[in-house]
């Protein structure tokens, strides 16, 4: 379940120009969480083909991209302990709302992602995301964490959960 941060060489100044953004906003008014999660995604639109970054401001596509992975982790609940309200993270950036929410549309539609997308969920958050832990066991869905250990090791080598939870509470 690790995300590369790799990009094509023909990305790596529209990458670093992205990412140099992300990662400031996150580092002033977020957390390192969100930084990683920011250039992992900065780092899948390189590698599309052909690359959605090649057009357009590195800040819209810097605050779409924190935009998309703040609407997957419900940033803009003020009742999170950690939020921002949408418009004041555009601000940040130097962006119109209506510009970071079109071009998160436009992120969530490639990449298929929906709140508590357990692909963009921050780490911290994976043990309260029900959907990382949803798996399907001889037709039937189920709450991994509740399987005999045996289960749960072969869901995680088969990289289906991020971890085996009881592992990771002692």
């Amino acid at each position: 379940m690790v995300k590369s941060e790799s990009v094509p060489n023909e990305m790596r100044a529209t990458y670093a120009a992205i990412v140099a953004l992300t990662d400031k906003v996150c580092k002033e008014h977020l957390n390192d969480e969100y930084a990683a999660l920011c250039r992992q995604l900065a780092a899948a639109l390189a590698r599309k083909r052909p690359s959605p970054l090649a057009r357009g401001k590195p800040e819209v596509w810097a605050c779409g991209i924190a935009y998309t992975i703040g609407a997957v982790n419900f940033l803009f609940d003020k009742t999170q302990t950690l939020h921002l309200r949408a418009d004041e993270l555009c601000r940040l950036f130097g962006v119109g709302p209506s510009s970071a929410s079109a071009k998160s549309q436009l992120i969530r539609k490639m990449f298929d992602m929906m709140q508590m997308d357990p692909r963009w969920t921050l780490p911290s958050k994976m043990d309260r995301n029900p959907l990382v832990w949803m798996l399907s066991v001889n037709g039937f869905l189920m709450d991994i964490r509740d399987a005999p250990r045996g289960a749960q090791e072969e869901a995680f080598r088969k990289g289906l959960i991020p971890y085996i939870q009881a592992d990771r509470s002692k």
